[in-house]
C-alpha cells in the first residue's frame, strides 16, 4: 500500500456502516443502494458502538425498530424476496438471546435462498470481563458460543476479531449475498470491544461501488445434451420454480413454452410465474398441488425443471413421476441442478432457457399431449370454482381465498406461510399478475406471514407501487407472532390481514386424524391442559390495541364488504373470520407425502392407516 494512500481513523462499527452505505447495485439501468436499510433491536451488545454508527447514517440506511428479533429476520426475508434478491436488509441484535432469536429466521432465509446480513453482538474478544452478561460458556472451548450456532444456517459466517478484518470480510459477505448460486444469509459476529476499537482505514475502501448480479452462461455441451433429450420427448413438461422469477426469466419461460407447446406446472415458490389464464399453465404441482398438474406429471417422459430445488412437496416425496421419467434440471446452483439423476444444465435461467430453446428449434410437443394437459386444467378450474364458492356450508379457507381473489387488485401481493393456508392458497389462488404470490414453504415457518408482509410492504412502497399486501394467516400462526401489526402501524406500511380462526392447529389435527391418531393437543378444545372451556381469543380487540383497524365478520359475504373497506383504508386492517376445522379443506390435488407413521400400535386405526399410507411407497423414485 502506498504511503500516500489517504487514511481515515474510525471504529470498526463506524467503518462497517459507512461501507454499507456506499454499496450500490444496478437494477434495470438504475443505481440504488444494495442495502435498503435494516431492522434493529438494541441491547448492551450493539447499542453503544454499532448504534452510534447507525445513527450517523440514519438517512442513508433507515433503521426499522423491531418488536422481536425473529420477526425482524422474517421481514428482511420478505423484503429481499419482493426485490428478487437484488436489494437487501441487515438485521442487528444484541449479544445473547437477541441474537439467538434470529436463528429461525436465518434458517428460513437459508432454505429459501434469500439474502440478509446479520450484524450481531458477541462476547468481548479480550475475555477480561468473562463471563459477561448473557455469555454462553463452553467449558472445553472458550471460542465456542451462541453465535457459532449460525454456521449451519448461513452461507457466510465470520467473527470479527480485529478492525482490519472487515476489509476482507465485508466484500466476501456481500458477494455471497448477491451470488445467484450461493445466495443466503451472511453472519458477522461483532465482539463488543472490537466494535469500538479504532483502525486507520484506507479511504478507497469506502468509495462508491456499483454491483451487478452476474448471469452464469450454461455450458454448450450441457445445452446440447439437454436439447438432444428434449427432442425425443413425446410427453414433455416444465416445472417452473422460484428461480425463474429471481432470474427475471418469466418472459423467456412463457416464450419457450409457447414456441414448443410444452405444458408448464408451478412449484409453491414458483406460483405466479404465469397468469392463471395462460393456456399452457396447467397448475401447481405436488402435495399441495392440483389434479391437473399431478395428472400430467405422472405421465410425462421428459421433465424440464427450472429454478427449483425439487423439495418433497413439489415431487410428492418423489412419487409424482413415472419411474422412467427423465429430468433436465436448469439451475444456477450446481447442488440443485444435479438432484435425482438429472441431466444438469448449470446456468442462469434466462440465458439457459433461451439457449435450450434455440437448440431445439423446430421441435413441437405432440398436440394430443398439450390438449390432454389443457383438458385436465379445465377440470381443475371447475373444481376450484366449486371449492371457493359459498352458500349453505361452513366457512372455509378456500372461500376466504375466493372472496379476496375476486376483489383484490391484480397487482396486490399475497403472503401466506405454514399451517393449512399454504396448501389452500397454492391450490385455489388464481394468479392475476406475475410474481404476486409469496407462500413461504421452503422452511414452512409459522409466524412469517405478518412480518414477511411488513418487509414486502416496505419494499413495495420504495417503488411507490399502487398495490396492497394481503396476509392470509391462521389463528395458530397469529398467536405465535403478531407484533408487526404494530410495526406496520408505526411505520405507516399498510397491510390487510385476514385472520382465519379454526380453533387451533387444525391442519395438523387433520394429519393426526388421517394417520389414525386421536385428536390431541392441536385444536384448543382437544387440549387436556386447556381447562378454561370454552375460551377464544378476541383477535379484533387485540389488533385494535396495536393501532390497526379491525373487524370480525360472520361469513364470506361480510368478509367481502370488510375487504373492500380495508382496501379503501389508509392503515393496516385486520379482518377476523371463524372457519371450520373439519370441513371445507381442499381434498383434491394432493400427491402422496412421506410421513413417519407408527409401524405398530395398540390402536388398530393407526395400524390400518400406516398400511394405507405405505401402500403408495412402491411409486417412490429412488435417489439413484
Amino acid at each position: 500500500m502506498s504511503s500516500h494512500t489517504a487514511m481515515q481513523t474510525m471504529t470498526t462499527a463506524q467503518a462497517i456502516v459507512r461501507w454499507m452505505a456506499n454499496q450500490y447495485i444496478e437494477i434495470d439501468g438504475m443505481e440504488q443502494r444494495v442495502f435498503g436499510g435494516g431492522f434493529g433491536i438494541f441491547g448492551h451488545g450493539n447499542v453503544t458502538c454499532l448504534g452510534e454508527a447507525l445513527h450517523e447514517h440514519k438517512e442513508q440506511l433507515p433503521l426499522y425498530r423491531g418488536q422481536n428479533e425473529q420477526s425482524m429476520g422474517f421481514a428482511a426475508a420478505g423484503y429481499a424476496k419482493y426485490h428478487l434478491r437484488q436489494r437487501i436488509m441487515f438485521c442487528t441484535a444484541s449479544a445473547g438471546p437477541g441474537t439467538s432469536n434470529l436463528l429461525t429466521s436465518a434458517a428460513l432465509a437459508h432454505a429459501n435462498r434469500l439474502p440478509m446480513l446479520l450484524l450481531c453482538g458477541d462476547s468481548f474478544l479480550t475475555r477480561l470481563p468473562d463471563p459477561v452478561l448473557q455469555q454462553m460458556e463452553n467449558f472445553g472451548d472458550p471460542t465456542f458460543g451462541v453465535n457459532d450456532a449460525f454456521k449451519p444456517v448461513t452461507r457466510y459466517w465470520d467473527r470479527i476479531c480485529h478492525p482490519a478484518q472487515i476489509i476482507q470480510s465485508l466484500p466476501h459477505a456481500l458477494a455471497t449475498l448477491l451470488d445467484p448460486a450461493d445466495c443466503g444469509p451472511a453472519f458477522l459476529g461483532l465482539p463488543q470491544d472490537v466494535q469500538g476499537w479504532v483502525y486507520d482505514y484506507p479511504e478507497v475502501f469506502f468509495e462508491k461501488t456499483v454491483h451487478r448480479v452476474r448471469r452464469i452462461s450454461p455450458d454448450q455441451l450441457e445445452i446440447a445434451d439437454a436439447a438432444a433429450l428434449l427432442k425425443t420427448a413425446k410427453r414433455p413438461m416444465i416445472i417452473a420454480g422460484g428461480g425463474v422469477q429471481y432470474s427475471k426469466a418469466v418472459d423467456e419461460l412463457t416464450q419457450f413454452a409457447d414456441a414448443h407447446q410444452i405444458p408448464v406446472v408451478e412449484t409453491i415458490a414458483g406460483r405466479a410465474n404465469m397468469l392463471s389464464t395462460n393456456p399452457l399453465n396447467i397448475g401447481p404441482i405436488g402435495v399441495t398441488g392440483s389434479n391437473s398438474a399431478n395428472a400430467i406429471a405422472e405421465q410425462a417422459d421428459v421433465i424440464v425443471s427450472i429454478g427449483t430445488r425439487l423439495q418433497d412437496f413439489t415431487t410428492g416425496s418423489w412419487t409424482a413421476f413415472a419411474p422412467d421419467a427423465q429430468f433436465i434440471s436448469i439451475n444456477v446452483g450446481r447442488y440443485d441442478a444435479s438432484k435425482h439423476r438429472s441431466l444438469t444444465v448449470v446456468g442462469d435461467a434466462k440465458l439457459s432457457i433461451n439457449k435450450l430453446s434455440d437448440a431445439v428449434t423446430g421441435y413441437a410437443t405432440p398436440s394430443s399431449w398439450t390438449s390432454l394437459a389443457q383438458e385436465e386444467r379445465k377440470k381443475w378450474d371447475s373444481y376450484v370454482a366449486q371449492n371457493v364458492a359459498y352458500g349453505n356450508r361452513p366457512n372455509s379457507y378456500a372461500q376466504a381465498i375466493g372472496v379476496v381473489n375476486d376483489r383484490c387488485h391484480a397487482n396486490d401481493r399475497v403472503v401466506a406461510a405454514a399451517g393449512g393456508l399454504p396448501a389452500e392458497v397454492t391450490a385455489n389462488w388464481r394468479s392475476l399478475s406475475i410474481g404476486s404470490v409469496d407462500v413461504e414453504f421452503g422452511f414452512s415457518c409459522m409466524g412469517y406471514e405478518i412480518s414477511g408482509a411488513w418487509g414486502a410492504r416496505i419494499a413495495q412502497m420504495e417503488k411507490e407501487a399502487e398495490q396492497d399486501t394481503i396476509v392470509f394467516i391462521g389463528d395458530g400462526s397469529y398467536l405465535m407472532l403478531n407484533s408487526d401489526i404494530y410495526s406496520s402501524v408505526l411505520t405507516e406500511k399498510k397491510l390487510i390481514v385476514l385472520v382465519l380462526d379454526n380453533g387451533g392447529f387444525a391442519v395438523i389435527n387433520k394429519l393426526q386424524n388421517n394417520t389414525g391418531n386421536e385428536s390431541f393437543n392441536n385444536l384448543i378444545k382437544d387440549t387436556p391442559t386447556a381447562t378454561a372451556k370454552p375460551f377464544s381469543v378476541d383477535f379484533e380487540a387485540h389488533a385494535k390495541a396495536m393501532g390497526a383497524n379491525a373487524v370480525t365478520v360472520a361469513n364470506p359475504d361480510e368478509l367481502g364488504k370488510a375487504f373492500d373497506a380495508a382496501k379503501a383504508a389508509d392503515k393496516t386492517s385486520v379482518i377476523v373470520m371463524q372457519v371450520d376445522a373439519y370441513e371445507g379443506w381442499t381434498n383434491e390435488g394432493h400427491t402422496w407425502w412421506e410421513v413417519g407413521t407408527p409401524h405398530t400400535s395398540e390402536n388398530k386405526k393407526i395400524v390400518d392407516a400406516h398400511n394405507e399410507w405405505e401402500s403408495s411407497r412402491s411409486k417412490q423414485r429412488k435417489g439413484v
